[in-house]
């Protein structure tokens, strides 16, 4: 049976938000153009900037700065590392 990487979730009151390739863009995105915390909150599916706020402190900075192509590698490599 093939192993599955690892799933990283941050949580936001009551919400779950994975980190995949998907949010990696959006995080990427967010950095390096002009956007507000509300644009970022709407990409998400979050219900205000505040929620939006608290994602961004709560994601590890190796986290936000792993380039979304690199992600599925590096949890992969991760996973390895941890058997």
């Amino acid at each position: 049976m093939a192993e599955k990487s690892p799933k990283y979730v941050v949580r936001v009151g009551d919400k779950e938000i994975e980190i995949n390739e998907e949010t990696l863009e959006i995080i990427k995105e967010y950095l390096h153009r002009p956007m507000s915390l509300d644009e970022l909150a709407d990409k998400l599916n979050l219900e205000s900037w505040e929620e939006a706020y608290e994602f961004i402190k709560k994601v590890p900075a190796w986290i936000i700065w792993t380039p979304p192509a690199l992600w599925k590698y590096r949890s992969e490599w991760i996973s390895r590392k941890t058997q």
